[in-house]
């Protein structure tokens, strides 16, 4: 337990977590502070390429094998299942109607690119290396989600657009296109390409990081004083058990397929994370009666600092635990 909390002390003192803090304190007190637009879109861009791009070149390094085609199978299951269960707690925990309750069950069974980097500069200054094909990993672990919830909402009767207006914008969203094209890209350029751009992918990452956090705690804090009237206890509650559940299947199933401490840990992140990027932009146009502050407020102002302040350290704990140093 105490190096449970040793971790947790030392995540809360990096810069990477003080920048959200720092926005999301600036936002409840209704500072001025701003990032603008284009600035915030610049920097996911820029955040988004340098992780699949190194990736990417992990992979040549490790080599297409069956167990990288187990591990995104597997990811893809995981990302099918756990809105399921997401969905079976809110029903048992909240008042929320059946859309709503699946609207926000499929923001936990997708992932949060943003803490899948946050954990992946955690295990780096730590020295604990994990296998470079958890960039694709992550990133089939976008669509089976929202297929879930739309599956969730027909049986109970309602009304889900599964056209292809949704096609789209589960498979063309911008963020999974960069992902997985920079992946493609570091796989195809290897270690060749990466010492050309080395001075732009690797130095600068955990600075735009800390900015582009900065900019997510504005944005969370503002969702938590405009939406105060939604967060009832059970709402809140379910925020912060949810990733907890999905950080323990995350747990089983990177002790099934083997993975390292590393790769254990962000299998547990992936698992525990919840989407405020490319589920959102498709539960508007599945599911346009779901109430957008809810699963907004919940993904981005509840679970995504919960995991950066308290869960990536208690997931490497566990992960430690199990797998072993």
């Amino acid at each position: 337990m105490s190096d449970i909390f040793s971790l947790a002390a030392q995540n809360l003192s990096s810069p990477i977590i003080l920048s959200f803090a720092l926005g999301a304190l600036a936002a409840l007190a209704r500072s001025d502070l701003t990032i603008p637009e284009a600035a915030a879109k610049a920097m996911s861009i820029y955040l988004l390429f340098a992780i699949g791009f190194k990736g990417g070149v992990s992979v040549v390094d490790h080599g297409v094998d069956a167990n990288l085609a187990l591990a995104l199978l597997t990811g893809a299951l995981l990302s099918a299942t756990l809105p399921l269960i997401a969905f079976g707690l809110l029903q048992i925990m909240t008042g929320l109607s059946r859309v709503d309750a699946a609207a926000v069950a499929a923001h936990y069974g997708s992932i949060s690119i943003v803490t899948f980097v946050a954990a992946s500069s955690v295990l780096e200054g730590s020295g604990i290396a994990s296998e470079g094909y958890m960039v694709a990993v992550a990133a089939v672990m976008e669509a089976p989600a929202i297929l879930s919830a739309l599956w969730l909402v027909s049986s109970g009767g309602a009304s889900g657009r599964m056209d292809k207006d949704l096609w789209r914008e589960i498979l063309l969203n911008g963020s999974i296109v960069l992902l997985i094209g920079a992946f493609v890209i570091g796989w195809i350029s290897g270690q060749d390409g990466l010492r050309d751009i080395q001075s732009f992918i690797v130095s600068p990452f955990k600075g735009v990081l800390c900015l582009f956090l900065l900019d997510m705690g504005l944005v969370a804090g503002r969702g938590l004083r405009s939406a105060g009237a939604n967060l009832r206890p059970g709402v809140l509650a379910f925020g912060a058990l949810m990733p907890l559940v999905g950080c323990t299947f995350g747990l089983a199933a990177a002790w099934f397929l083997g993975l390292s401490l590393g790769g254990t840990v962000l299998l547990m992140v992936l698992s525990a994370s919840a989407s405020y990027i490319a589920v959102p932009a498709a539960m508007r146009v599945a599911l346009p009666e779901a109430n957008p502050s809810i699963y907004l407020t919940l993904s981005l102002g509840i679970t995504f600092p919960f995991n950066l302040t308290l869960g990536i350290p208690l997931y490497l704990a566990l992960a430690q635990a199990v797998i072993g140093p």
